[in-house]
């Protein structure tokens, strides 16, 4: 084999190598971007987890100091007590767990509002104070949601366009669900 020829083949197998290669390093680098989204998408769930369970911790608060004013209004906070119940025993799965907040939410509402019809209780210095910490949880948790989401766009996209729909098909990357309230009403913070 001449010296031209063997420069040829060796060429070649280095070419080949590059062309076997390359393809190879797609795959390594796409498949750890899946796995640090994937990563980002369960940090940020934390972030909501945390804001939701703060509000978990007001709601008993919030419910004892209208029941000392409002003592005939048992329906209402009997409602925010079964809805915080439902919210905290709804597991892992993000349709419950939205299902229930959105009805803590709600029932949440309802409870601010009959704030309304008691002058004492809208001035009770703890009950404004309980009034302005759910405020700002709702408010984070508005924030949280939007960090969450926002990654789960990052990754549902990286899993739906092509070439990398490939990786996530073979290593079984799946759609994240975001987390979304349903009644149009619900989008915007209590009123409180």
């Amino acid at each position: 084999m001449s010296g031209d020829a063997a420069e040829a083949l060796g060429f070649l197998c280095g070419m080949s190598g590059v062309i076997l290669g390359l393809p190879l390093l797609w795959a390594i680098l796409t498949y750890n971007r899946f796995a640090r989204l994937g990563q980002h998408v369960k940090e940020s769930w934390s972030g909501v987890d945390v804001e939701l369970k703060r509000r978990h911790d007001l709601v008993p608060n919030l419910v004892e100091t209208v029941r000392g004013y409002a003592k005939h209004e048992r329906e209402t906070l009997e409602m925010v007590v079964a809805a915080r119940a439902k919210a905290m025993a709804a597991g892992e799965a993000l349709r419950e767990r939205v299902d229930g907040e959105s009805e803590l939410g709600r029932s949440l509402g309802r409870l601010i509002a009959l704030s309304e019809s008691y002058p004492e209780l809208k001035s009770d210095r703890h009950f404004l104070e309980l009034q302005r910490e759910l405020s700002l949880t709702e408010d984070r948790i508005a924030a949280s949601r939007r960090f969450y989401n926002s990654n789960v766009r990052e990754l549902n996209s990286l899993r739906i366009q092509f070439p990398s729909n490939l990786v996530a098909g073979v290593f079984g990357f799946r759609e994240e669900r975001f987390f979304e309230l349903e009644d149009p009403s619900e989008r915007a913070a209590p009123r409180i």
